[in-house]
C-alpha cells in the first residue's frame, strides 16, 4: 500500500434524523461511553519516516472514519429488516460475528426482524430452496461456541448481482450485512451499486473474513489468532513425532494462499520450527544453496527438523492449470505433498534414512472455536457494523 492513494470517504444514504435508542455521553471526558461523531477519524499512515515527517495530509484519501454508535442515526428501528450472510470458506469466528450483529441489533436497537441467509450467496436464489432463519438472541445464544458458521457458507454466487437484489427488495431488507473475503466483498459492492442504480435505501455492510491476515490496513483479521494457536498446536504434535525418530522430519502445511503470516506466526509462536517457507519469499530446492541441501545439514547436525509451509509458497515449482474456484481465486497446486515427495526422493536417492511424517491441519484449523482475544475482536466487528448500518453508512 506504500505510495498509494486511498479514498477513505463512505457513502451515506441520507441525513440522520432518529434519536438512537442507546444513551450514551455526548462528551467525552465523564468516564463512561460517548457516541462517535462522523467527524471523529483514525489516521491511515501513522508511522513517521524521514521523508514524510512533516506530512500533516488529513484530507479523506488518509483519514478512516472512527466506527461506533452515533447520536442519531438514519433508520427507524422499527422499520428495519436486516439480513445477514456467510460467504467463502470456514474461519474462526464466523459464528461470533454473527452472534454479535444479532445482539446488538435486537438489544441496542431494537429491531426484532433478522433474517440469515443459508450457505452464502446461494441462499438468495429461489431455485436452491433454501428458506431464510428468523435470528433472534436465543438463537445464537450458544453458537460462539462451536465452529464452522451457524448460516452454512458456499462460494460463488455474487456475480449474481440481479437476483440477489431481487431478493433483497422482495423481502423488504433494508440491511445487509455480508461476511465474507475478497471475492466477497468485491459481490457486495456490485450488489450495493444496483442497489443505489434501483433508488433502494438499503445499508450493504461488508464484514471482512480472511483468515489468512492478508488484508490491507489491518494489522490482524478475525481468526488469524485462533489460526494460529491451533496450527502451533500441530506444530508441537510433529515435533515430538520428528525429534522422537532417527532423522525425523516434520512437515506441516499451513494455509496461506498469498500471504504466509500464518505460517510465520506459527513458526515464531512454535519455537520448534527449522524452515519456514512463504508466497512472498521464493526459494530454490536443488543446489547447494537449495532447501534440500539445507536440510541435509541441519539432520547432520541435529539429527531431526521441523518445516512449516504455506499453502502458496513455492507455486513457481509446480506446474499450474490457472484454473479457479468459485470465488475467483486460483487454483494452487499442493506444495506439502510435493515437498513429502521430494524429500523422500532427495535422501533415498542419497541412500540416507529419513522419517518423515506429513500433516495438513489447516481445515481442522478454521473450523475451530475462537481464542478468548479473537472473540472480542469479533464482538466488536459485529457491533460497529451495526453501528454504521443503523447510521445509513454503506459500501
Amino acid at each position: 500500500m506504500a505510495g498509494e492513494t486511498v479514498d477513505f470517504t463512505i457513502e451515506q444514504l441520507g441525513e440522520c434524523k432518529v434519536p438512537s435508542p442507546i444513551v450514551l455521553s455526548k462528551k467525552h471526558g465523564e468516564f463512561r461511553a460517548s457516541y462517535v461523531k462522523d467527524s471523529s477519524f483514525v489516521r491511515n499512515h501513522v508511522n513517521v519516516f524521514e521523508d514524510n515527517y512533516r506530512d500533516n495530509d488529513l484530507s479523506p484519501s488518509n483519514l478512516l472514519q472512527k466506527a461506533g454508535p452515533r447520536e442519531f442515526i438514519y433508520f427507524n428501528p422499527a422499520h428495519v429488516t436486516a439480513g445477514i450472510c456467510t460467504c467463502g470458506g470456514l474461519c474462526p469466528g464466523l459464528n461470533d460475528v454473527i452472534r454479535a450483529v444479532v445482539r446488538c441489533l435486537y438489544y441496542r436497537y431494537g429491531v426484532k426482524r433478522i433474517k440469515g441467509f443459508r450457505f452464502g450467496f446461494k441462499g438468495f436464489f429461489h431455485e436452491q430452496g433454501f428458506d431464510t432463519i428468523d435470528l433472534t438472541p436465543d438463537a445464537v445464544e450458544d453458537i460462539h461456541k462451536i465452529g464452522g458458521s451457524f448460516l452454512g457458507t458456499s462460494r460463488g454466487g455474487g456475480n449474481r448481482v440481479t437476483d440477489i437484489v431481487d431478493c433483497v427488495e422482495s423481502l423488504s431488507i433494508n440491511m445487509l450485512f455480508i461476511i465474507g473475503g475478497d471475492g466477497t466483498q468485491r459481490g457486495s459492492l456490485d450488489i450495493a451499486n444496483e442497489v443505489a442504480n434501483r433508488g433502494l435505501k438499503v445499508a450493504v455492510v461488508g464484514i471482512p473474513k480472511t483468515v489468512d491476515n492478508d488484508l490491507a490496513l489491518i494489522d490482524r483479521s478475525f481468526g488469524f489468532e485462533t489460526a494460529v494457536q491451533r496450527a502451533k498446536e500441530a506444530v508441537a504434535a510433529i515435533h515430538m513425532e520428528a525429534h522422537s525418530q532417527v532423522n525425523g522430519i516434520g512437515l506441516v502445511k499451513l494455509m496461506g494462499r498469498e500471504s504466509g503470516f500464518i505460517a510465520a506466526a506459527t513458526a515464531l509462536a512454535s519455537h520448534e520450527t527449522n524452515f519456514c517457507l512463504i508466497p512472498e519469499i521464493p526459494f530454490d530446492l536443488d543446489g547447494p544453496n537449495g532447501f534440500l541441501s539445507h536440510l541435509e545439514e541441519r539432520l547432520k547436525r541435529r539429527g531431526h527438523a521441523v518445516i512449516v509451509v504455506a499453502e502458496g509458497a513455492g507455486q513457481e515449482l509446480l506446474k499450474t492449470t490457472n484454473e479457479k474456484d468459485a470465488s475467483g481465486n486460483k487454483k494452487l497446486a499442493d506444495i506439502g505433498i510435493y515437498l513429502k515427495d521430494k524429500i523422500n526422493d532427495y535422501f533415498g536417492k542419497k541412500g540416507i534414512h529419513i522419517n518423515l511424517k506429513y500433516v495438513d491441519p489447516s481445515y481442522q484449523v478454521r473450523s475451530s472455536v475462537t481464542t478468548a482475544n479473537d472473540s472480542i475482536y469479533c464482538e466488536r466487528l459485529g457491533n460497529n457494523a451495526v453501528h454504521a448500518a443503523m447510521a445509513g453508512k454503506t459500501k
